[in-house]
């Protein structure tokens, strides 16, 4: 029996006694239930915020060193003639299962058409381009705790009366630093009255930043290093953004040291389900008045039950996995680019929108180029990075690091993206954030917002922003 098999029965007979009670037994229940959690949520509120500690750590080879060398050094993306001539022959060594009749992308990414993208990607893709097109940012590497760390640091086209304010953005995955360049234009030059200078770091173990060499390296290990970064860097007070990994690692980091952080914007919302939370899912549809939603909080969560759960189920398998025993997955995949391209690629379909399932190409290019896609490919592909991005999902699956983002007493800008995974309604997101100076529903998009909607995104970083810098002025 699947976990489903389980679920679906006990949904339905939680949904038929709720269908039968009239109205009022209804609003009863509601409002004696609302009154405990509200009890149980002041309780809770009048508890000090708590700071993270912020430790240290040496995740470097052998033993830590007395003396670290805090030299940045600029770095310069490369790729070699025999480097490309692997990646052929590996790709035409590649063998193929036919597709079920039909199946589109419900058993996951269909091969006739990467039979495709990998046709593009030999012939018509053109990585020396592509790092050259990489490269057109200054890109650096600095040592801290044991670790290469490479970020890439954009300055800003100023003007006058534009305030500059330091960001640092961080990725998720399976994506990469890569995913803000069509974002980073629009916030190093803006006719705002305020402008960004941006760094982009690559999370350890991600791209061209050096993996960690002992176990345990988590959110809260990257949240104290970007820390350490931007100091090193010369900045005090700075601007924090992210979604997926990005979105913990920079919470971490505002529950750090929240007197360095001036504002948090975040484009992936969590909220813990605790009792309160459980019941304002099985009320809100009938009272959301009286749980805090909205009419587009019930538009995006209804039917949740039903079809989000399930849908979670379907798409949670990669995470089981990197959970438990990334090195035995992983294997194939650093092995085989087209195994990478496949696994990496499916999550750019899904992600942006479970309805790309039922598309024969995945809807893949609807938001994306095969240039973009491949590119962040062949980032994870040329630095042999897919294992250690995946052992960050067993390192964070702790019930420590799950729970750790509590009490975000920052300044907060939240993004809701219609198709993100799951939606997160404001009154969930301020069980943790309790700062919430913006919250947007966003008209479209998905779990890669920098990557899909770069104009909305920098948007509403911006008009965030300034609503902070604002209310700092008076």
């Amino acid at each position: 029996m699947g976990l489903q098999d389980f679920i679906m029965p006990t949904v339905e007979r939680v949904k038929e006694t709720f269908s039968s009670m009239d109205r009022s037994k209804l609003q009863l229940l509601a409002l004696s239930s609302a009154g405990v959690g509200g009890l149980l949520c002041y309780l809770a509120c009048r508890k000090p915020p708590k700071k993270m500690p912020v430790g240290d750590g040496w995740w470097g080879a052998g033993k830590k060193s007395l003396i670290e060398d805090e030299t940045v050094h600029k770095f310069v993306v490369k790729t070699s003639v025999e480097e490309i001539k692997d990646l052929y022959k590996r790709i035409d060594l590649t063998r193929y299962t036919d597709p079920l009749e039909d199946s589109c992308f419900h058993y996951g990414f269909n091969s006739t058409y990467l039979k495709n993208v990998v046709f593009y990607w030999k012939h018509q893709f053109d990585w020396e381009k592509q790092v050259k097109m990489i490269n057109q940012y200054p890109h650096f590497k600095t040592k801290i705790e044991g670790l290469d760390v490479h970020f890439i640091h954009v300055k800003p086209v100023q003007t006058a009366g534009q305030k500059v304010l330091p960001l640092i953005m961080v990725h998720g995955w399976p994506g990469s630093f890569f995913e803000f360049y069509k974002v980073l234009p629009l916030l190093t030059k803006t006719e705002s009255d305020v402008v960004f200078e941006v760094i982009c770091p690559s999370i350890p173990g991600y791209g061209y930043s050096e993996p960690p060499h002992k176990q345990g390296f988590n959110s809260i290990a990257a949240a104290r290093i970007f820390h350490k970064l931007m100091e090193r860097l010369g900045f005090t007070e700075y601007y924090l953004q992210g979604g997926d990994w990005g979105s913990l690692i920079t919470s971490n980091m505002a529950q750090m040291k929240p007197e360095c952080v001036r504002g948090l914007h975040l484009n992936m919302i969590t909220a813990k389900t605790d009792s309160v939370g459980l019941f304002s899912i099985l009320v809100g549809r009938y009272l959301p008045f009286l749980v805090g939603f909205t009419k587009e909080d019930v538009r995006r969560l209804y039917p949740y039950i039903e079809k989000n759960i399930y849908d979670m189920l379907r798409e949670s398998g990669y995470l089981h996995i990197q959970g438990t025993k990334p090195d035995t997955a992983g294997c194939g995949l650093n092995d085989s680019p087209v195994g990478l391209a496949a696994y990496i690629l499916e999550k750019f379909s899904s992600w942006t929108d479970l309805r790309n399932r039922d598309l024969e190409d995945g809807g893949l290019e609807r938001k994306f180029s095969l240039d973009d896609l491949l590119t962040n490919v062949m980032i994870y592909w040329t630095t042999r990075s897919i294992i250690p991005s995946m052992r960050f999902y067993k390192e964070n699956l702790k019930k420590e690091i799950v729970d750790s983002v509590n009490n975000v007493i920052v300044p907060t800008g939240l993004a809701a993206f219609p198709n993100e995974l799951v939606h997160c309604p404001k009154t969930w997101a301020s069980s943790r954030y309790r700062d919430i100076r913006s919250y947007n529903y966003m008209p479209r998009g998905g779990h890669f917002a920098a990557f899909e909607e770069p104009h909305l995104l920098s948007q509403d970083i911006i008009q965030f922003v300034e609503k902070v810098e604002s209310k700092r002025r008076k």
